[in-house]
């Protein structure tokens, strides 16, 4: 699965907070019913990313620190670390014995076509829009 349910729950929690108000992980969790644990991981998640900025204490809650018409689904995947490979051979630093062996490959040539078109989609939506 290309999109995992950690991004599905982050995407939740971004539309949670994008009206500008500040929530807690417990607000964002009922609102949106992502399971609570789950929430605050994504909360450190998108936090270390710099999509939210965290206030501790009392008064304390989560807000948005970036414009979601700034921020691409490419890029909140990678926030979540997760892969958009369409397979292991374009990951970086992959080892192809096949590539090393015979030199050329046009599976691969022709699955790198599939994974640029596929990043470039991915690149290409913001997640004011979604």
């Amino acid at each position: 699965m290309l999109i995992t349910r950690e991004t599905d729950y982050a995407l939740r929690v971004l539309r949670a907070l994008s009206e500008g108000e500040q929530l807690t992980a417990g607000d964002i969790s009922e609102q949106q019913m992502v399971p609570k644990p789950f929430a605050y991981k994504i909360i450190k998640k998108l936090s270390k990313a710099g999509f939210v900025r965290i206030t501790r204490g009392a008064d304390g809650g989560c807000r948005l620190a970036v414009g979601l018409d700034k921020v691409t689904l490419y890029d909140l995947m990678a926030a979540m670390e997760e892969d958009s490979a369409v397979i292991a051979c374009m990951e970086p630093g992959y080892a192809c014995p096949w590539r090393e062996r015979q030199g050329d490959c046009v599976s691969h040539r022709q699955l790198a076509a599939i994974q640029r078109t596929l990043d470039r989609e991915l690149q290409s939506h913001t997640l004011q829009e979604i």
